[in-house]
């Protein structure tokens, strides 16, 4: 595996493949890799001759009280990784590389509407330092396909929806949740918690599970299942920013008569802020 630095010269490599008729899948991803962004690795070497990955904490999504400077920084461990499973390019810019006239100055992308709800409402600005990334890296990188995570379903969702609208010609595919042996999402912040709270923090798809139940016999009073959830995880000691039944579709809030739903939450647990989701198909 080569690791690069530097955008011309990844635009080089990747230009080099698809001359010689070769395919590229793309996995962008912020580093501290788990078992869940492997699976993306993995998925992409299923899909095409060749994987690039790029690793790049991104400081315009990042809110003014958030982790960014703490967030973990994992990068010859996560090398090994790839190369354990095959990936043939790991770009790992800098800041200044990524955001040359500083990121004040940085042109940026919204996907409007979308990037409101949810994460977005609790996270301003959140989906717009996501957005404008992506395009750049999907510029940097013109593969023909990318590989993100279905858990964080929101910003998959607005990221083909940025794909759609600006005419992209990529190909955005989304791998099922990976989880720990007691259902809790794999994400990089489950890092910052305890053991304890690791335990705790399987509650989330506990509660998930039973609201799926619960519609998939019968119940369609959804702001009744959303409050009974919430309730769940204020008494396992969450605070919750959100637990939503919504259109898989659309993201909208669902209605009876809906078929394809998904549910969304995000939840903190002491200073973690966990977010997961599962979907429902209604026969």
């Amino acid at each position: 595996m080569h690791t690069e630095h530097h955008i011309k010269q990844v635009q080089h490599i990747v230009r080099d493949w698809q001359r010689k008729g070769l395919t590229v899948a793309f996995v962008p991803t912020m580093g501290n890799l788990h078992d869940g962004h492997l699976a993306l690795v993995d998925k992409a070497g299923q899909l095409a001759d060749k994987v690039v990955v790029s690793i790049f904490v991104n400081p315009i999504q990042f809110g003014p009280n958030e982790d960014f400077d703490s967030y973990p920084r994992t990068l010859e461990q996560d090398a090994v990784q790839l190369v354990d499973h095959g990936a043939d390019l790991l770009f790992a810019p800098s800041v200044a590389e990524m955001y040359p006239q500083g990121r004040d100055n940085q042109t940026r992308i919204t996907v409007p509407e979308l990037s409101e709800l949810y994460c977005g409402a609790f996270r301003p600005g959140f989906f717009t330092g996501v957005a404008t990334v992506v395009n750049k890296l999907f510029n940097i990188v013109p593969a023909d396909i990318a590989v993100f995570g279905e858990k964080d379903f929101q910003q998959l969702h607005i990221i083909r929806r940025m794909v759609f609208d600006l005419n992209l010609s990529m190909d955005i595919v989304g791998v099922p949740t990976r989880r720990e042996s007691n259902g809790l999402a794999m994400s990089s912040r489950n890092g910052y918690l305890s053991e304890t709270e690791r335990e705790t923090a399987a509650e989330i798809y506990r509660t998930l599970v039973v609201a799926r139940q619960r519609i998939l016999d019968g119940e369609n009073d959804f702001a009744d299942i959303e409050q009974a959830a919430i309730n769940l995880l204020q008494q396992a000691g969450f605070k919750t920013d959100y637990f939503v039944i919504c259109n898989a579709l659309t993201l909208q809030a669902a209605q009876a008569g809906d078929t394809s739903l998904v549910i969304l939450v995000a939840a903190h647990l002491g200073s973690t802020r966990l977010i997961d989701n599962i979907s429902i198909e209604i026969q």
